[in-house]
Protein backbone atom coordinates (compact mmCIF):
# COMPACT_ATOMS: atom_id res chain seq x y z
CA UNK A 1 0.00 0.00 0.00
CA UNK A 2 1.20 3.32 -0.87
CA UNK A 3 0.77 5.92 1.65
CA UNK A 4 0.37 9.95 1.00
CA UNK A 5 3.66 10.62 1.38
CA UNK A 6 5.00 8.35 -0.73
CA UNK A 7 2.61 8.91 -3.31
CA UNK A 8 4.07 12.54 -3.45
CA UNK A 9 7.32 10.50 -4.50
CA UNK A 10 5.79 8.91 -7.32
CA UNK A 11 4.28 11.94 -9.12
CA UNK A 12 8.03 13.60 -8.51
CA UNK A 13 10.35 11.69 -9.57
CA UNK A 14 12.85 13.84 -11.67
CA UNK A 15 12.94 16.42 -9.19
CA UNK A 16 12.82 16.36 -4.77
CA UNK A 17 12.32 18.71 -2.29
CA UNK A 18 13.08 18.60 1.08
CA UNK A 19 10.07 16.55 2.03
CA UNK A 20 11.36 13.89 -0.43
CA UNK A 21 14.75 14.25 0.72
CA UNK A 22 13.21 13.04 4.75
CA UNK A 23 11.69 10.41 3.33
CA UNK A 24 14.22 9.09 1.41
CA UNK A 25 16.98 9.59 4.27
CA UNK A 26 14.33 7.39 6.33
CA UNK A 27 14.50 4.66 3.67
CA UNK A 28 17.77 4.93 4.47
CA UNK A 29 18.18 4.52 7.58
CA UNK A 30 15.72 1.77 8.21
CA UNK A 31 17.42 -0.33 5.64
CA UNK A 32 20.79 0.33 6.81
CA UNK A 33 19.59 -0.99 10.30
CA UNK A 34 17.44 -3.51 9.44
CA UNK A 35 20.96 -5.26 8.09
CA UNK A 36 23.46 -4.08 11.07
CA UNK A 37 24.35 -7.39 11.75
CA UNK A 38 25.21 -8.61 8.00
CA UNK A 39 27.77 -5.42 8.06
CA UNK A 40 28.81 -6.58 11.57
CA UNK A 41 29.67 -9.64 10.14
CA UNK A 42 31.64 -8.50 7.41
CA UNK A 43 34.31 -6.97 9.69
CA UNK A 44 37.79 -8.91 9.08
CA UNK A 45 38.47 -10.15 12.30
CA UNK A 46 35.29 -12.78 14.05
CA UNK A 47 35.71 -10.71 17.05
CA UNK A 48 32.75 -10.11 19.18
CA UNK A 49 33.12 -6.58 19.13
CA UNK A 50 33.04 -6.08 15.10
CA UNK A 51 30.74 -3.00 14.75
CA UNK A 52 31.06 -1.49 11.43
CA UNK A 53 27.35 -1.90 11.06
CA UNK A 54 26.17 -0.43 14.11
CA UNK A 55 28.17 2.67 14.30
CA UNK A 56 27.13 3.41 10.47
CA UNK A 57 23.61 3.16 11.86
CA UNK A 58 24.37 4.81 15.29
CA UNK A 59 25.25 7.63 13.12
CA UNK A 60 22.34 7.77 10.97
CA UNK A 61 19.90 7.80 13.67
CA UNK A 62 21.91 11.04 14.84
CA UNK A 63 21.52 12.20 11.76
CA UNK A 64 17.88 11.02 10.95
CA UNK A 65 17.21 12.79 14.48
CA UNK A 66 17.98 16.09 13.43
CA UNK A 67 16.09 16.09 10.27
CA UNK A 68 13.09 15.52 11.89
CA UNK A 69 13.34 18.45 13.93
CA UNK A 70 13.87 20.40 10.69
CA UNK A 71 10.71 19.59 8.71
CA UNK A 72 11.71 21.90 5.27
CA UNK A 73 10.49 20.91 2.10
CA UNK A 74 14.12 23.11 1.44
CA UNK A 75 16.09 20.61 0.15
CA UNK A 76 19.54 22.36 1.06
CA UNK A 77 18.34 23.20 4.17
CA UNK A 78 17.37 19.73 4.90
CA UNK A 79 20.45 18.27 3.76
CA UNK A 80 22.18 20.62 6.41
CA UNK A 81 20.55 19.39 8.72
CA UNK A 82 20.98 15.67 7.92
CA UNK A 83 25.29 16.66 7.78
CA UNK A 84 24.66 17.65 11.19
CA UNK A 85 23.50 15.21 12.93
CA UNK A 86 25.54 12.98 11.16
CA UNK A 87 28.74 14.88 11.73
CA UNK A 88 27.97 14.95 15.72
CA UNK A 89 26.73 11.36 15.76
CA UNK A 90 29.68 9.96 13.96
CA UNK A 91 30.69 6.66 15.56
CA UNK A 92 33.74 4.80 13.83
CA UNK A 93 35.62 5.47 11.20
CA UNK A 94 33.02 4.42 8.92
CA UNK A 95 30.77 6.76 10.86
CA UNK A 96 32.89 9.60 10.15
CA UNK A 97 33.53 8.78 6.70
CA UNK A 98 29.45 8.90 6.05
CA UNK A 99 29.47 12.16 7.68
CA UNK A 100 32.38 13.74 5.34
CA UNK A 101 30.01 11.87 2.46
CA UNK A 102 26.61 13.73 3.50
CA UNK A 103 28.56 16.52 4.80
CA UNK A 104 30.05 17.00 0.96
CA UNK A 105 26.68 16.37 -0.59
CA UNK A 106 24.98 19.36 1.63
CA UNK A 107 27.73 21.74 0.66
CA UNK A 108 26.61 21.69 -3.02
CA UNK A 109 23.11 21.62 -2.56
CA UNK A 110 23.01 24.18 0.12
CA UNK A 111 20.71 26.72 -2.13
CA UNK A 112 18.69 24.61 -3.71
CA UNK A 113 14.94 23.77 -2.62
CA UNK A 114 14.48 21.57 -5.05
CA UNK A 115 17.13 19.63 -6.88
CA UNK A 116 17.09 17.56 -9.79
CA UNK A 117 19.25 14.32 -11.80
CA UNK A 118 22.41 16.38 -12.19
CA UNK A 119 22.38 18.24 -8.74
CA UNK A 120 21.81 14.91 -7.30
CA UNK A 121 24.81 13.23 -8.99
CA UNK A 122 27.06 16.36 -8.54
CA UNK A 123 26.21 16.41 -4.68
CA UNK A 124 26.89 12.66 -4.63
CA UNK A 125 30.63 13.40 -6.10
CA UNK A 126 30.85 16.27 -3.48
CA UNK A 127 30.30 14.10 -0.99
CA UNK A 128 33.09 11.94 -1.97
CA UNK A 129 35.56 14.57 -2.91
CA UNK A 130 34.65 15.76 0.89
CA UNK A 131 35.29 12.34 2.48
CA UNK A 132 38.56 12.01 0.43
CA UNK A 133 40.08 15.41 1.95
CA UNK A 134 38.88 14.17 5.61
CA UNK A 135 40.91 10.83 5.62
CA UNK A 136 44.73 11.53 5.78
CA UNK A 137 45.60 8.52 4.17
CA UNK A 138 42.79 7.29 2.02
CA UNK A 139 42.53 3.57 1.44
CA UNK A 140 41.57 1.77 -1.63
CA UNK A 141 39.06 -0.87 -1.51
CA UNK A 142 37.15 0.21 1.53
CA UNK A 143 33.54 2.54 1.54
CA UNK A 144 36.03 5.60 0.28
CA UNK A 145 36.29 3.09 -3.00
CA UNK A 146 32.69 2.44 -3.22
CA UNK A 147 31.37 5.67 -2.78
CA UNK A 148 33.39 7.27 -5.55
CA UNK A 149 32.79 4.56 -8.27
CA UNK A 150 29.28 5.11 -7.42
CA UNK A 151 29.46 8.78 -8.01
CA UNK A 152 31.41 8.58 -11.06
CA UNK A 153 29.59 6.32 -12.60
CA UNK A 154 25.82 9.00 -11.66
CA UNK A 155 27.96 11.97 -13.40
CA UNK A 156 28.60 9.66 -16.11
CA UNK A 157 24.82 8.78 -16.06
CA UNK A 158 23.03 11.39 -14.98
CA UNK A 159 22.57 12.98 -18.54
CA UNK A 160 20.55 9.81 -20.16
CA UNK A 161 18.43 8.69 -17.07
CA UNK A 162 14.75 9.56 -16.98
CA UNK A 163 14.35 10.15 -13.26
CA UNK A 164 16.09 9.98 -9.72
CA UNK A 165 14.83 6.23 -9.00
CA UNK A 166 16.34 5.29 -12.32
CA UNK A 167 19.78 7.20 -11.22
CA UNK A 168 19.47 5.62 -8.01
CA UNK A 169 19.22 2.24 -9.66
CA UNK A 170 22.61 2.93 -11.45
CA UNK A 171 24.20 4.34 -8.46
CA UNK A 172 23.27 1.10 -6.41
CA UNK A 173 24.72 -1.43 -9.91
CA UNK A 174 28.02 0.49 -9.99
CA UNK A 175 28.26 0.46 -6.16
CA UNK A 176 27.81 -3.39 -6.05
CA UNK A 177 30.52 -3.92 -8.54
CA UNK A 178 32.93 -1.59 -6.47
CA UNK A 179 32.19 -3.93 -3.37
CA UNK A 180 32.49 -6.87 -5.57
CA UNK A 181 35.82 -5.44 -6.70
CA UNK A 182 37.18 -4.50 -2.76
CA UNK A 183 38.89 -7.33 -2.11
CA UNK A 184 40.86 -7.20 -5.28
CA UNK A 185 41.95 -3.81 -3.55
CA UNK A 186 42.83 -4.68 -0.28
CA UNK A 187 44.40 -7.58 0.33
CA UNK A 188 42.78 -8.86 3.71
CA UNK A 189 39.48 -8.68 2.67
CA UNK A 190 40.36 -11.19 -0.43
CA UNK A 191 42.47 -13.01 2.08
CA UNK A 192 39.37 -14.06 4.67
CA UNK A 193 36.87 -14.02 1.48
CA UNK A 194 34.74 -10.71 2.57
CA UNK A 195 33.53 -7.46 1.02
CA UNK A 196 34.12 -3.99 2.45
CA UNK A 197 31.80 -3.68 5.33
CA UNK A 198 31.55 -0.12 4.94
CA UNK A 199 30.94 -0.07 1.41
CA UNK A 200 28.37 -2.51 2.25
CA UNK A 201 26.91 0.07 4.82
CA UNK A 202 26.83 2.46 2.29
CA UNK A 203 25.20 0.57 -0.40
CA UNK A 204 22.41 -0.79 2.29
CA UNK A 205 21.89 2.96 2.09
CA UNK A 206 21.40 3.47 -0.59
CA UNK A 207 19.36 0.83 -1.37
CA UNK A 208 17.25 2.18 1.22
CA UNK A 209 16.82 5.58 -0.89
CA UNK A 210 16.03 3.78 -4.19
CA UNK A 211 13.41 1.71 -2.07
CA UNK A 212 11.85 4.90 -0.71
CA UNK A 213 11.81 7.24 -3.94
CA UNK A 214 10.08 3.71 -5.47
CA UNK A 215 7.16 3.80 -2.87
CA UNK A 216 8.60 0.29 -1.62
CA UNK A 217 8.65 1.42 2.15
CA UNK A 218 7.05 -1.60 4.55
CA UNK A 219 3.31 -0.34 5.28
CA UNK A 220 4.44 -1.07 9.39
CA UNK A 221 7.66 1.03 9.52
CA UNK A 222 8.44 4.23 6.78
CA UNK A 223 7.38 7.83 7.56
CA UNK A 224 4.31 6.95 9.82
CA UNK A 225 6.90 5.32 12.16
CA UNK A 226 9.32 7.52 12.16
CA UNK A 227 10.27 7.57 15.75
CA UNK A 228 10.24 3.76 15.76
CA UNK A 229 13.38 3.75 13.15
CA UNK A 230 15.21 6.55 14.45
CA UNK A 231 16.60 4.22 17.05
CA UNK A 232 16.02 6.61 20.08
CA UNK A 233 15.16 4.10 22.48
CA UNK A 234 18.09 2.16 21.55
CA UNK A 235 20.32 5.27 21.63
CA UNK A 236 18.80 6.41 25.18
CA UNK A 237 19.14 2.72 26.70
CA UNK A 238 22.98 2.87 25.35
CA UNK A 239 23.84 6.41 27.30
CA UNK A 240 21.63 5.45 29.78
CA UNK A 241 23.97 1.65 30.52
CA UNK A 242 27.67 3.45 29.67
CA UNK A 243 26.69 6.41 32.44
CA UNK A 244 25.72 3.28 34.30
CA UNK A 245 28.72 1.33 33.89
CA UNK A 246 31.04 4.91 34.77
CA UNK A 247 29.45 5.95 37.61
CA UNK A 248 28.54 2.84 39.18
CA UNK A 249 24.87 3.38 39.37
CA UNK A 250 25.80 6.68 41.04
CA UNK A 251 24.37 10.35 40.14
CA UNK A 252 26.58 12.01 38.76
CA UNK A 253 24.67 14.70 39.98
CA UNK A 254 25.46 13.85 43.11
CA UNK A 255 28.47 14.25 43.03
CA UNK A 256 28.46 18.00 42.83
CA UNK A 257 27.81 21.39 44.96
CA UNK A 258 25.01 23.37 43.46
CA UNK A 259 27.34 26.55 44.33
CA UNK A 260 30.22 25.46 42.18
CA UNK A 261 27.88 25.65 38.95
CA UNK A 262 29.90 28.76 37.73
CA UNK A 263 27.99 28.69 34.74
CA UNK A 264 24.65 28.71 35.75
CA UNK A 265 21.90 28.75 32.19
CA UNK A 266 22.39 26.41 29.53
CA UNK A 267 21.61 28.27 26.54
CA UNK A 268 20.68 27.08 23.10
CA UNK A 269 19.72 28.52 19.76
CA UNK A 270 19.88 28.72 16.55
CA UNK A 271 20.99 31.71 14.40
CA UNK A 272 19.07 32.59 11.05
CA UNK A 273 22.28 35.06 9.25
CA UNK A 274 20.75 37.98 7.81
CA UNK A 275 24.06 39.81 6.17
CA UNK A 276 24.09 43.34 7.29
CA UNK A 277 21.68 43.44 10.22
CA UNK A 278 24.03 45.46 12.35
CA UNK A 279 26.67 47.54 10.52
CA UNK A 280 29.94 46.52 11.60
CA UNK A 281 29.41 42.82 12.19
CA UNK A 282 30.28 40.32 9.49
CA UNK A 283 29.77 36.88 10.40
CA UNK A 284 33.15 34.83 10.63
CA UNK A 285 33.16 31.36 12.57
CA UNK A 286 36.14 31.95 13.98
CA UNK A 287 35.39 35.14 15.41
CA UNK A 288 31.85 34.32 16.81
CA UNK A 289 33.18 31.45 18.91
CA UNK A 290 35.90 33.61 20.23
CA UNK A 291 33.69 36.61 21.32
CA UNK A 292 31.07 33.65 22.76
CA UNK A 293 33.62 31.74 24.70
CA UNK A 294 34.31 34.78 27.29
CA UNK A 295 30.46 34.55 27.85
CA UNK A 296 31.00 30.93 29.26
CA UNK A 297 32.23 27.42 28.90
CA UNK A 298 31.11 23.88 26.59
CA UNK A 299 30.44 26.36 23.56
CA UNK A 300 29.82 24.57 20.63
CA UNK A 301 28.78 26.20 17.43
CA UNK A 302 27.95 24.97 14.29
CA UNK A 303 27.53 27.04 11.32
CA UNK A 304 26.95 26.71 7.62
CA UNK A 305 26.20 29.90 5.71
CA UNK A 306 23.06 30.28 6.13
CA UNK A 307 22.53 29.13 10.17
CA UNK A 308 24.84 29.17 13.33
CA UNK A 309 23.66 26.73 16.30
CA UNK A 310 24.71 27.18 19.49
CA UNK A 311 25.23 25.49 22.63
CA UNK A 312 26.84 27.62 25.81
CA UNK A 313 26.79 27.44 29.61
CA UNK A 314 26.72 30.86 30.52
CA UNK A 315 26.12 32.99 33.32
CA UNK A 316 24.19 35.54 31.37
CA UNK A 317 22.14 34.43 28.53
CA UNK A 318 21.08 37.72 27.57
CA UNK A 319 24.10 39.02 26.72
CA UNK A 320 25.02 35.80 24.20
CA UNK A 321 21.51 36.35 22.80
CA UNK A 322 22.25 39.88 22.11
CA UNK A 323 25.59 39.87 20.94
CA UNK A 324 23.88 36.80 18.30
CA UNK A 325 21.39 38.82 17.23
CA UNK A 326 23.85 41.43 15.77
CA UNK A 327 24.19 38.65 13.11
CA UNK A 328 20.95 37.46 12.23
CA UNK A 329 17.55 36.68 13.62
CA UNK A 330 17.54 33.71 16.71
CA UNK A 331 14.72 31.26 16.53
CA UNK A 332 14.59 27.53 18.89
CA UNK A 333 16.19 29.40 22.06
CA UNK A 334 16.15 27.26 25.20
CA UNK A 335 17.48 28.20 28.44
CA UNK A 336 17.38 26.32 31.48
CA UNK A 337 18.73 26.87 34.86
CA UNK A 338 21.08 24.76 35.67
CA UNK A 339 21.21 25.34 39.30
CA UNK A 340 17.63 25.26 39.81
CA UNK A 341 17.46 21.72 38.32
CA UNK A 342 20.60 20.61 39.76
CA UNK A 343 18.69 21.08 43.36
CA UNK A 344 15.66 19.37 42.09
CA UNK A 345 17.41 16.33 41.32
CA UNK A 346 19.05 16.41 44.83
CA UNK A 347 15.89 16.88 46.39
CA UNK A 348 14.34 14.32 44.63
CA UNK A 349 16.76 11.63 44.74
CA UNK A 350 17.79 12.19 48.46
CA UNK A 351 20.96 12.78 47.49
CA UNK A 352 24.32 15.51 48.69
CA UNK A 353 27.98 15.80 48.06
CA UNK A 354 29.73 14.95 51.08
CA UNK A 355 31.75 17.03 52.57
CA UNK A 356 34.83 14.66 52.74
CA UNK A 357 34.18 13.83 48.77
CA UNK A 358 35.75 14.86 46.22
CA UNK A 359 34.44 17.66 44.44
CA UNK A 360 34.43 17.08 40.19
CA UNK A 361 33.76 20.49 39.31
CA UNK A 362 37.12 21.51 41.22
CA UNK A 363 38.94 18.40 40.10
CA UNK A 364 38.17 20.14 36.76
CA UNK A 365 39.30 23.14 37.91
CA UNK A 366 35.77 25.30 36.79
CA UNK A 367 34.88 26.40 40.16
CA UNK A 368 34.86 29.76 41.87
CA UNK A 369 36.73 31.44 38.98
CA UNK A 370 39.56 29.65 39.55
CA UNK A 371 42.66 29.91 37.09
CA UNK A 372 42.21 27.06 34.12
CA UNK A 373 45.14 24.38 34.39
CA UNK A 374 47.43 24.34 31.77
CA UNK A 375 46.97 21.13 30.91
CA UNK A 376 43.99 18.49 30.42
CA UNK A 377 43.56 14.80 29.18
CA UNK A 378 40.33 12.91 28.06
CA UNK A 379 40.75 9.09 27.31
CA UNK A 380 38.18 6.40 25.81
CA UNK A 381 38.76 3.06 27.56
CA UNK A 382 36.01 -0.07 28.93
CA UNK A 383 36.61 -1.50 32.48
CA UNK A 384 36.35 0.15 35.60
CA UNK A 385 39.85 -1.00 36.53
CA UNK A 386 41.72 0.91 33.28
CA UNK A 387 39.45 3.87 33.78
CA UNK A 388 40.95 3.77 38.09
CA UNK A 389 44.40 3.52 36.04
CA UNK A 390 44.04 6.44 33.83
CA UNK A 391 42.73 8.50 36.19
CA UNK A 392 45.31 7.93 38.11
CA UNK A 393 47.76 8.80 35.37
CA UNK A 394 46.01 12.26 35.54
CA UNK A 395 43.30 11.80 33.00
CA UNK A 396 40.48 14.22 34.19
CA UNK A 397 37.57 12.30 31.67
CA UNK A 398 37.42 8.54 30.98
CA UNK A 399 34.81 8.15 28.38
CA UNK A 400 33.05 4.94 26.67
CA UNK A 401 30.99 4.56 23.85
CA UNK A 402 29.18 1.24 25.11
CA UNK A 403 30.47 -2.44 24.46
CA UNK A 404 32.02 -1.32 21.09
CA UNK A 405 34.35 1.00 22.57
CA UNK A 406 33.04 3.95 19.82
CA UNK A 407 31.69 6.90 21.03
CA UNK A 408 30.80 9.67 18.69
CA UNK A 409 32.16 13.01 17.69
CA UNK A 410 29.69 14.68 19.73
CA UNK A 411 30.36 12.66 22.95
CA UNK A 412 34.29 13.54 22.61
CA UNK A 413 33.36 17.16 22.25
CA UNK A 414 31.38 17.32 25.27
CA UNK A 415 34.30 15.54 27.27
CA UNK A 416 36.61 17.97 26.09
CA UNK A 417 34.24 21.02 26.76
CA UNK A 418 34.03 19.87 30.76
CA UNK A 419 37.77 20.03 31.09
CA UNK A 420 38.68 23.62 31.95
CA UNK A 421 42.38 23.56 30.87
CA UNK A 422 44.17 25.39 27.92
CA UNK A 423 45.12 22.19 26.56
CA UNK A 424 43.49 18.75 25.86
CA UNK A 425 44.85 16.00 25.11
CA UNK A 426 42.46 13.11 23.55
CA UNK A 427 43.19 9.77 23.65
CA UNK A 428 41.01 7.27 21.60
CA UNK A 429 43.15 3.92 22.65
CA UNK A 430 41.54 2.21 19.28
CA UNK A 431 42.01 2.49 16.04
CA UNK A 432 38.31 3.26 14.79
CA UNK A 433 37.85 6.07 16.91
CA UNK A 434 40.92 8.29 16.18
CA UNK A 435 38.80 10.00 13.30
CA UNK A 436 36.16 10.71 15.51
CA UNK A 437 38.22 12.33 17.86
CA UNK A 438 40.30 14.38 14.67
CA UNK A 439 36.66 15.76 13.90
CA UNK A 440 35.93 16.59 17.32
CA UNK A 441 38.91 19.15 17.08
CA UNK A 442 37.18 21.68 14.53
CA UNK A 443 34.09 21.88 17.08
CA UNK A 444 35.75 22.79 20.07
CA UNK A 445 36.88 26.43 19.89
CA UNK A 446 37.53 27.73 23.50
CA UNK A 447 40.83 25.86 24.28
CA UNK A 448 43.70 23.64 22.13
CA UNK A 449 42.69 20.02 21.40
CA UNK A 450 45.62 17.81 20.73
CA UNK A 451 44.50 14.12 19.93
CA UNK A 452 47.59 11.56 19.78
CA UNK A 453 46.22 8.69 17.47
CA UNK A 454 46.60 5.96 20.39
CA UNK A 455 44.99 2.60 19.01
CA UNK A 456 45.27 0.71 22.15
CA UNK A 457 44.86 0.92 25.95
CA UNK A 458 48.69 -0.16 26.47
CA UNK A 459 49.18 2.81 24.18
CA UNK A 460 47.28 5.63 25.65
CA UNK A 461 48.89 4.02 28.96
CA UNK A 462 52.07 4.99 27.84
CA UNK A 463 51.84 8.22 26.21
CA UNK A 464 50.47 9.52 29.67
CA UNK A 465 53.52 8.14 31.09
CA UNK A 466 55.51 10.23 29.01
CA UNK A 467 53.62 13.19 29.47
CA UNK A 468 55.71 16.29 31.05
CA UNK A 469 53.99 19.49 32.70
CA UNK A 470 57.16 21.19 31.76
CA UNK A 471 57.32 20.85 28.28
CA UNK A 472 55.08 22.76 25.82
CA UNK A 473 52.19 21.14 23.93
CA UNK A 474 53.40 20.55 20.85
CA UNK A 475 56.50 19.10 22.32
CA UNK A 476 54.39 17.00 24.52
CA UNK A 477 52.54 15.84 21.78
CA UNK A 478 55.41 14.52 20.12
CA UNK A 479 56.90 12.93 22.47
CA UNK A 480 52.78 10.64 23.57
CA UNK A 481 52.93 9.79 19.90
CA UNK A 482 56.66 8.16 20.23
CA UNK A 483 55.75 6.56 23.35
CA UNK A 484 52.61 5.09 21.73
CA UNK A 485 54.33 3.97 18.80
CA UNK A 486 57.10 2.26 21.29
CA UNK A 487 54.32 -0.48 22.37
CA UNK A 488 53.29 -3.44 21.64
CA UNK A 489 50.03 -4.20 22.43
CA UNK A 490 47.98 -7.59 22.75
CA UNK A 491 44.59 -8.92 22.92
CA UNK A 492 42.80 -11.87 23.89
CA UNK A 493 39.49 -12.33 23.10
CA UNK A 494 37.22 -15.45 21.08
CA UNK A 495 36.10 -15.48 17.61
CA UNK A 496 32.60 -15.45 16.59
CA UNK A 497 32.61 -16.85 13.18
CA UNK A 498 34.74 -19.18 11.47
CA UNK A 499 37.33 -17.17 9.58
CA UNK A 500 41.23 -18.03 7.90
CA UNK A 501 43.59 -15.26 8.07
CA UNK A 502 47.60 -15.31 7.46
CA UNK A 503 47.34 -19.09 7.25
CA UNK A 504 45.79 -19.26 10.63
CA UNK A 505 42.46 -21.27 10.76
CA UNK A 506 40.02 -20.05 13.28
CA UNK A 507 36.57 -21.62 14.46
CA UNK A 508 34.09 -20.28 16.02
CA UNK A 509 34.45 -20.21 19.85
CA UNK A 510 38.26 -20.37 19.56
CA UNK A 511 40.27 -17.64 21.55
CA UNK A 512 42.80 -15.85 19.64
CA UNK A 513 45.36 -13.31 20.06
CA UNK A 514 45.90 -10.32 18.68
CA UNK A 515 49.36 -8.78 18.17
CA UNK A 516 49.47 -5.17 17.07
CA UNK A 517 45.85 -5.75 15.32
CA UNK A 518 47.12 -8.79 13.66
CA UNK A 519 46.39 -12.04 14.56
CA UNK A 520 48.68 -14.84 15.93
CA UNK A 521 47.62 -17.04 17.50
CA UNK A 522 43.96 -19.53 17.89
CA UNK A 523 43.00 -22.24 20.30
CA UNK A 524 40.60 -24.18 21.89
CA UNK A 525 41.60 -23.04 25.05
CA UNK A 526 42.43 -20.39 26.67
CA UNK A 527 46.27 -20.66 28.04
CA UNK A 528 47.98 -21.85 25.04
CA UNK A 529 46.31 -18.84 23.20
CA UNK A 530 47.38 -16.08 25.69
CA UNK A 531 51.12 -18.37 25.48
CA UNK A 532 51.36 -18.05 21.87
CA UNK A 533 50.78 -14.41 21.86
CA UNK A 534 53.33 -13.27 24.25
CA UNK A 535 55.69 -15.73 22.57
CA UNK A 536 55.13 -13.41 19.45
CA UNK A 537 54.95 -10.18 21.70
CA UNK A 538 58.32 -11.10 23.09
CA UNK A 539 60.63 -12.71 20.76
CA UNK A 540 62.41 -9.78 20.25
CA UNK A 541 63.05 -9.04 23.76
CA UNK A 542 61.11 -6.91 26.41
CA UNK A 543 62.13 -5.17 29.58
CA UNK A 544 58.09 -4.86 30.81
CA UNK A 545 55.25 -6.92 30.43
CA UNK A 546 51.71 -5.65 31.42
CA UNK A 547 48.76 -7.68 31.56
CA UNK A 548 45.24 -6.17 31.77
CA UNK A 549 42.87 -8.38 33.20
CA UNK A 550 39.54 -8.83 32.15
CA UNK A 551 36.10 -9.10 33.72
CA UNK A 552 35.69 -12.88 32.24
CA UNK A 553 39.45 -13.45 33.46
CA UNK A 554 39.90 -16.01 36.37
CA UNK A 555 42.73 -15.64 38.80
CA UNK A 556 43.72 -19.32 38.26
CA UNK A 557 43.93 -18.95 34.73
CA UNK A 558 45.82 -15.40 35.38
CA UNK A 559 48.17 -16.91 38.22
CA UNK A 560 49.17 -19.75 35.50
CA UNK A 561 50.00 -16.68 32.72
CA UNK A 562 52.07 -15.02 35.39
CA UNK A 563 54.24 -18.55 36.10
CA UNK A 564 54.65 -18.93 32.46
CA UNK A 565 55.99 -15.26 31.96
CA UNK A 566 58.67 -15.84 34.80
CA UNK A 567 59.53 -18.87 33.90
CA UNK A 568 59.97 -18.04 30.07
CA UNK A 569 61.25 -14.72 30.30
CA UNK A 570 62.89 -14.18 33.31
CA UNK A 571 64.30 -11.17 32.59
CA UNK A 572 61.24 -9.53 32.25
CA UNK A 573 59.54 -7.64 34.84
CA UNK A 574 55.86 -8.75 35.58
CA UNK A 575 52.72 -6.10 36.07
CA UNK A 576 48.97 -7.73 36.44
CA UNK A 577 46.34 -5.16 36.93
CA UNK A 578 43.09 -5.21 37.33
CA UNK A 579 40.79 -3.67 33.94
CA UNK A 580 37.45 -4.80 34.07
CA UNK A 581 37.28 -5.14 30.07
CA UNK A 582 34.47 -6.76 28.87
CA UNK A 583 35.03 -9.24 25.51
CA UNK A 584 38.86 -9.49 25.97
CA UNK A 585 39.84 -11.52 28.86
CA UNK A 586 43.79 -9.96 28.51
CA UNK A 587 45.38 -6.95 27.43
CA UNK A 588 48.83 -7.02 27.05
CA UNK A 589 51.59 -4.77 26.78
CA UNK A 590 55.24 -5.34 26.24
CA UNK A 591 58.18 -2.60 25.83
Amino acid sequence: MIREGELLLSKRLSTMNGTDFYQMVLGGAENLKANVERVNALNVFPVPDGDTGTNMSLTMTSGVEELKKSQTAHLGKAAQALAKGLLMGARGNSGVILSQLFRGFAKHVQEMETIGIADFAAALQSGVDTAYKAVVKPVEGTVLTVSREAAKHAMNVARRVKDLPELLTEVLQAGNQSLARTPELLPILKQVGVVDAGGQGLLYIYEGFLRALQGELPATEGVANAAALSGTADLETLKAAVHAAETGHKSAQAQLRTEDIEFGYCTEFIVKLVPGKTEGYVFSEDRFRRDLSQHGDSLLVVADDSIVKVHIHAEYPGNVLNYAMNYGDLTRIKIENMREQHTHILEETGTALPSDEPNLAAMAGSAGGEQRAPYGFVAVAMGEGIAEIFHSLGVNGVISGGQTMNPSTEDIVNAVSVVDADTVFVLPNNSNIVMAAQQAVELVTDKEVRVIPTKSIPQGLAAMLAFDDQLEPGENEQAMAEAALGIQSGQVTYAVRDSSIDGIDIKEGDFIGIHNNKIVSANRDLLPACRSLLDHMLASGGEIVMILTGEDAKQEETDELAAYVKEQYPDAELEIHYGGQPLYHYLISVE
